[in-house]
């Protein structure tokens, strides 16, 4: 009977190849380069862009002359900051391969990079192969998903640290004002004293906003329209933003956007989202300017069926290089210069939202926006 296959030799074929020879016709490498539907990029281990497919010129709507040369997080993630190095340029100069979830700004979305050493014949690596595809809506919310529970877990870490510290800080302002009563005013040691107590409330004023980050207050949650919590922010606001000459844009749904929550903590978010915006815009505009503004939105939306109240705090300043957009939420991080910010305003934030069931998430580009983006279940009524 005959058979389907034949039958393998049992002598091993070798192909006649030589590894250092090239194996497709002249000309074919560069169209199998371009017609990768995918953003590829050819860098050196230091960042600079060597070659580039047509795919990553239509995603950052560039020419080659404009692409070829520049500084691979110049062009992917939108620029940097000199004073913040940029997590990509430092890992390609390990020369080692990885693939990670990232937003990259400069190509418009959520993507999956992956970092490919390029072995020359011998054995340098002297490029780099970057290919980014993008993710789907579900990778997206996978990606979501992650980083939240990493910064959860960073809540709990934080709390847990808190409540250690928190006893013993208490103990030492006791005990220092115990002394302070059985000393002479105006004396060295008395001095000495109340610096320590100064120092010590400074602590427990830190261990506070940490234990705020994890939400262990148990405030409780009462019907809130989010429209007048911004109105009554604005009102303690909007003199002073007046006056350095920053327009404020509202678009509020009426009758209300009613969600679950508390006031006071939600105002205190709003609050530190204008300040954070006062400050960029500040920054990049020294001067009068019609784009030295801020946009806020409150609008419902249906997100995976279920009703939401989505309030968007947009401005025009110096935004945030993706670098650090995933260090953002993290307790003591802050893109500002030294003794310019605590670091806690956006953690304290990010708990306040989580603790109303929502989520705080940011969108940003360097030299041209950033809107940060708050989505709470609304009321059921």
């Amino acid at each position: 009977m005959q058979k389907d296959c034949p039958s393998f030799s049992d002598t091993p074929i070798t192909p006649d190849i030589d590894p250092g020879e090239r194996t497709v016709p002249a000309g074919a490498g560069i169209e199998l380069f371009h017609s990768i539907p995918d953003p590829v990029l050819v860098v050196t281990p230091q960042g600079a862009i060597v070659e580039v497919n047509l795919a990553l010129l239509r995603a950052v709507g560039r020419t080659r002359d404009e692409v070829v040369g520049r500084g691979v997080c110049e062009i992917i993630h939108g620029g940097r900051w000199p004073h913040i190095k940029c997590p990509l340029e430092e890992f390609l100069l390990t020369r080692e391969a990885r693939v990670e979830d990232t937003r990259l700004p400069g190509l418009g979305g959520e993507y999956s990079l992956t970092i490919v050493p390029v072995r020359e014949k011998d054995l340098e690596t002297r490029h780099m192969l970057l290919i980014a595809r993008k993710l789907t809506r579900d990778e997206v919310r996978k990606v979501d998903t992650i980083r939240t529970a990493q910064l959860a877990a960073i809540g709990e870490l934080a709390a847990g640290v808190a409540h250690e510290v928190n006893n013993p800080i208490n103990g030492i302002i006791n005990y220092a004002q115990l002394l302070i009563d059985e000393t002479e005013d105006n004396t060295l040691q008395s001095k000495l004293l109340h610096r320590i107590v100064q120092e010590g409330e400074r602590i427990a004023t830190i261990i506070y906003s940490l234990l705020s980050f994890a939400r262990e207050d148990g405030n409780e949650l009462t019907w809130v329209d989010l429209n007048e919590v911004v109105r009554a922010s604005l009102s303690l606001v909007q003199h002073q933003m007046k006056n350095e000459g920053i327009i404020i844009e509202t678009d509020y749904h009426e009758p209300s956007s009613l969600i679950r929550g508390n006031f006071l903590q939600m105002q205190q978010v709003v609050l530190n989202l204008l300040s954070n915006s006062r400050y960029a815009l500040n920054e990049r505009y020294r001067e009068p300017s019609p784009y030295k503004r801020i946009r806020i939105s409150c609008r419902p939306v249906e997100l995976e069926g279920q009703a939401f109240i989505r309030l968007s705090v947009q401005d025009w300043g110096t935004g945030i290089p993706q670098g650090i957009l995933e260090k953002l939420f993290e307790p003591f991080f802050t893109s500002k210069p030294a003794g310019q910010g605590s670091g806690l305003g956006l953690s304290i934030s990010y708990g306040i939202i989580k603790n109303h069931h929502g989520r705080l998430r940011v969108d940003s580009m360097l030299n041209k926006f950033t809107e940060m983006i708050i989505e709470i279940p609304a009321a059921d009524v």
